[in-house]
């Protein structure tokens, strides 16, 4: 009963007019970051985080939500009409559907893409609402030893999970850690790594980071590969949008398959949205009669990853909402969020501000629907916007991430880290590191090593403490089974792979 007794209080909050319109924008930055390339969720996200200030807390993380999973429906549009993923979840999305599109079967596969987000969102936000409480109450049985493990846990699953090599992944979350060691001590106050810098006696702030080594990074990276300065785009009119009979009774299995997939992967840290749609669409080809249809114009191709991803951009809001945990980048910077407004995520969060965990539940259905009617009928205009050439869209893009910057502290200097973290970033995506285990060791950092120190304390000194308590040891014993599988290079080799054929 306590269940249907929440989700009515959730939407109570969810459908007050100022969250609405939250929810709305949030929704139509969503697609629109979605469909456009070379701009990015986290970049978008990191972008917006300033203006969350002016915000109700409840509001600015609904807005931030939907912009996240607003973009996985956007990145399907692009990738199915003129083969260009706005979104790295839609790469996969692309093989088949372009394909479907070349031969006039744009509108089926619109469709499709939108029916299985829609189904995956809304089973993805029963879950969320199912496994809330129960998780919470596991973690309230939690101590600062177990919470160190857990956190652990995190980190080597963001390792296993980081395309590439393993130990470049573990660097960045080292080097992530390190960064969140900036500034003064957590107990002692003393300043420490800050270089008699006063502008860094209080530690890096956490959007500057975000914003340079996502936003201006990419920027960087999208103008020295000269994005968007020619394309050839669908001029034909785009018709005939409902599905036939056969493509519904071929894409409901891959659809359900999808989801469980992206409910599933989108929950394990380090894994997210880019995985799940890789998975989904590998799953089909090995289970499909006749794989050689896949790259050709699959329904399948495109209702699998398009489920999955929109179910695991939504599930990874459980380990946020529940553990305070963020399983990946996007939640990495929704815990910022929540720490602008004083929110401290974890397990309290659910007993002691109900309007904002269930009013966000809430908001993710009542998003989805927004979604389908936003997406479907404005097709034209999403297309038409791709038009515009990037070397006219970046400058803005530089002007409003430099303001945003600015406004969080009325910092100058702050603006010049970002640039400074923006060309850090750009070495490190020309060099195969990927930032996003970066983001997450910086955010989890201070949590970790607030735990270790408060276990150590209550064992007087004892680092045994971590190995006798079952939960930590366990939680320890999974992390180290997980990272000697990492290292293993026959299974390095066949996840490259999995990588290699999907961006093939």
């Amino acid at each position: 009963m306590d269940l249907f007794a929440n989700l009515a209080h959730g939407f109570a909050v969810a459908l007050s007019p100022i969250n609405l319109l939250m929810c709305l924008i949030g929704a139509l930055v969503g697609t629109l970051v979605g469909v456009l390339p070379g701009i990015g969720t986290i970049a978008t996200v990191a972008m917006l985080l300033p203006i969350t200030f002016g915000l109700p807390p409840v509001g600015a993380l609904i807005m931030l939500a939907g912009i996240y999973y607003g973009a996985q429906y956007g990145g399907s549009t692009t990738s199915i009409l003129v083969n260009i993923p706005g979104e790295a979840t839609s790469v996969v999305t692309a093989l088949d559907g372009f394909q479907m599109a070349k031969q006039g079967r744009a509108g089926p596969a619109l469709a499709i893409a939108a029916i299985g987000s829609f189904f995956a969102g809304c089973v993805a936000t029963v879950l969320i609402a199912i496994l809330g409480a129960p998780l919470t109450k596991l973690a309230l049985a939690f101590g600062p030893a177990e919470y160190f493990s857990l956190m652990v846990l995190g980190l080597i699953f963001a390792v296993v999970l980081a395309k590439g090599s393993v130990l470049k992944a573990i660097a960045m979350i080292v080097l992530g850690l390190l960064l969140s060691m900036v500034g003064s001590d957590i107990e002692t106050g003393v300043s420490r790594m800050a270089f008699n810098i006063p502008e860094l006696a209080d530690g890096l702030g956490f959007a500057t980071v975000a914003m340079g080594v996502f936003g201006f990074a990419e920027i960087i990276r999208n103008l020295d590969a000269g994005a968007g300065m020619d394309r050839d785009l669908v001029q034909k009119k785009i018709t005939g949008l409902m599905p036939t009979r056969k493509d519904m009774k071929d894409s409901t299995p891959a659809i359900l398959r999808g989801t469980v997939l992206g409910s599933i992967l989108g929950i394990l840290p380090g894994g997210g949205a880019v995985i799940a749609s890789f998975a989904a669409y590998t799953l089909e080809k090995k289970l499909a009669k006749d794989p050689s249809r896949f790259g050709r114009g699959a329904i399948e191709g495109v209702a699998a990853p398009e489920s999955a991803n929109n179910a695991a951009a939504q599930t990874s809001f459980i380990p946020l909402l529940t553990l305070g945990i963020p399983p990946n980048a996007v939640m990495a910077l929704m815990v910022g969020a929540m720490t602008i407004h004083g929110i401290v995520p974890g397990p309290q969060v659910m007993q002691k501000q109900p309007d904002l965990v269930w009013g966000m539940i809430a908001s993710m259905w009542i998003g989805n629907l927004m979604l389908i009617i936003i997406n479907l009928p404005l097709v034209g205009i999403w297309v038409r916007l791709l038009r515009v050439p990037y070397r006219l869209m970046f400058p803005s893009i530089v002007i409003f991430c430099a303001i945003g910057i600015y406004s969080v502290n009325n910092a100058p200097v702050d603006v010049v880290l970002a640039g400074a973290f923006g060309l850090v970033g750009y070495w490190l995506i020309k060099h195969d590191f990927e930032p996003a285990p970066l983001l997450l060791g910086m955010v989890l950092g201070p949590l970790m090593e607030e735990n270790l120190r408060r276990a150590l304390l209550i064992s007087r000194g004892d680092w045994s403490v971590f190995l006798t308590r079952p939960v930590s040891a366990i939680l320890l014993a999974i992390a180290m089974g997980l990272l000697v599988l990492a290292v293993l290079p026959t299974l390095r080799r066949k996840r490259d792979e999995v990588f290699v054929e999907s961006e093939g």
